[in-house]
């Protein structure tokens, strides 16, 4: 849904310019264990952070709304690391470790999805009743995830492009919680008005960790006109994944102090880095102080 052609992309600055970076093949296959691979060894950090976000949120939610379950909508999913550490008692580095493992160099993906199947449930969340779904564009990725018990149901749409489909405007109908994992779906507005309009009977929160640089304005724009107060956490900037080179890591730099970033000492430092932003109804914006759950994570990690 939100990738294009399986691929992950930065945003240059121009919406008609973007990079193909290093995920080109791996994107959407029929397990996770080679996409792991690699974003571990590019020191992919963002879902780290995020996920201690996304669990606060929900937790505020909940408690704000009196909700004993909740709908969980993970927006560009892929694998579904964002719903993955929202809904398991797992850090992503337990999940990056996991794939180091010998193991996976020749196990077959039936394989990996039945061992991981088995591994997820051991470390499900106690009470944990809530729904989760996944869209994307990436319908081997979502099947994983989806066989694996990440979620509970899964949508290959492109909502970009098209309307969802009536299974997934019944998703979106029960639907709380919106979270987006350092994916680009900031830049494709569209189709968070699509999710939004499903889900207008909710009106859910969105939690969204965009990398610092990217145009973040038609997002924040397609949010207020659903009628949500969007706000940037108070969370420090952090670690989205090791640039490939010395070229991305200019555009990158050149990018974020173009949207008024200070670069030196984060994208400086040899790394994208993400940011925090969070959309409620106006009736329910709470001090983020307040909240019983902390949405800030080790920030060093």
């Amino acid at each position: 849904m939100m990738k294009e052609t399986g691929r992950m992309i930065e945003n240059q600055g121009e919406r008609d310019q973007k990079i193909v970076t290093i995920f080109d093949d791996i994107y959407n296959l029929p397990d996770c264990s080679t996409y792991y691979r690699a974003m571990d060894h590019a020191g992919f950090r963002t879902a780290h952070h995020a996920a201690a976000a996304f669990r606060a949120v929900l937790s505020e939610l909940k408690r704000a709304r009196g909700l004993s379950t909740a709908g969980i909508v993970d927006f560009a999913s892929g694998y579904g690391i964002g719903g993955a550490l929202t809904r398991h008692d797992l850090t992503l580095a337990d999940v990056l470790l996991r794939y180091r493992d010998d193991w996976f160099d020749d196990a077959t993906p039936d394989a990996v999805i039945a061992a991981d199947r088995d591994w997820y449930a051991s470390h499900r969340r106690a009470g944990q009743d809530d729904q989760y779904y996944g869209i994307d564009i990436a319908d081997k990725a979502l099947g994983y995830a989806r066989a694996v018990g990440i979620f509970d149901e899964v949508f290959a749409e492109n909502l970009q492009a098209e309307d969802a489909s009536a299974g997934l405007q019944r998703a979106l109908a029960s639907t709380d919680l919106v979270i987006e994992c350092g994916s680009v779906a900031h830049m494709l507005p569209a189709a968070l008005d699509r999710v939004l309009q499903g889900a207008q009977a909710r009106m859910p929160w969105v939690i969204t960790a965009p990398i610092r640089g990217n145009d973040t304005a038609e997002a924040i724009e397609v949010m207020g006109d659903h009628g949500l107060t969007v706000e940037e956490l108070d969370v420090p900037p952090f670690r989205h994944r090791r640039f490939a080179d010395e070229a991305e890591q200019a555009r990158a730099v050149a990018n974020a102090e173009a949207r008024g970033h200070d670069a030196e000492g984060f994208e400086t430092t040899g790394y994208f880095h993400a940011q925090l932003f969070l959309a409620r109804p106006a009736s329910e914006v709470t001090p983020v102080s307040g909240w019983p759950v902390s949405p800030i994570a080790d920030l060093s990690a």
